[in-house]
């Protein structure tokens, strides 16, 4: 059965993201988010953190949603066949 999983990008570092650690936030994401389960990404981070995760959990995650205040909750890809 898949889980509902919330990742907040901005707990994946202290005062800035740096673009030459995107490799570990990929990889830490990619740990939260497991096999096959809904993705949400939230949290306060920069744009390229976004779609580089983003990118790296196609394949990964059975759908994925981004999530703010602003927009409320946008969908980005859904694999799920129903």
């Amino acid at each position: 059965m898949n889980e509902k999983i919330t990742i907040d990008l901005g707990t994946m570092f202290d005062d800035t993201a740096k673009l030459s650690e995107i490799d570990t936030y990929c990889s830490g994401a990619e740990e939260l988010a497991g096999k096959g389960n809904d993705i949400t990404l939230t949290g306060r981070a920069p744009v390229w953190m976004y779609l580089s995760i983003a990118h790296h959990l196609h394949g990964v995650a059975r759908s994925l949603s981004y999530d703010s205040p602003v927009t409320g909750i946008v969908q980005i890809f859904n694999h799920n066949p129903r």
